[in-house]
């Protein structure tokens, strides 16, 4: 009997949805607003570029005022994408945040990163 129970708390766990499959917690899936998002991420950027501080070109775009205001061609993140993001920006200490405004080389937190160049390739490697 114990077995049984075992198997079946399995199954229910495995078949449940995940916080993906409907919005995450709870929230309607709406695709994010790129103007909206990229200005937010412009003020996170140079909040933290002055408090740091840093001085890239990274930081003086951010800074001016002038954001993008597109995601790349295919790329179609949620509204919980966003803030995901934004969390994870806002939380980054200065020594990481340095990578991500880094002109030679910036990197991106997992949680910015929407839409890896891997998933909008081919099998070839092509786009």
């Amino acid at each position: 009997m114990r077995f049984l129970a075992k198997v079946l708390l399995v199954v229910f766990a495995v078949a449940a949805p995940t916080a993906g499959d409907i919005g995450s917690c709870g929230q309607p899936s709406a695709e994010l607003d790129p103007v909206i998002f990229f200005a937010e991420k412009a003020s996170i950027d140079c909040l933290r570029c002055v408090r740091c501080p840093f001085a890239t070109l990274a930081c003086e775009r951010a800074c001016s005022g002038v954001a993008n205001v597109a995601f790349e061609e295919g790329c179609y993140p949620l509204v919980h994408d966003g803030e995901g993001c934004l969390n994870a920006l806002d939380a980054a200490p200065c020594e990481e945040y340095a990578s991500y405004v880094d002109d030679a080389s910036p990197t991106t937190p997992t949680e910015c990163n929407f839409c890896p160049l891997s998933e909008r390739r081919g099998a070839g490697g092509s786009r």
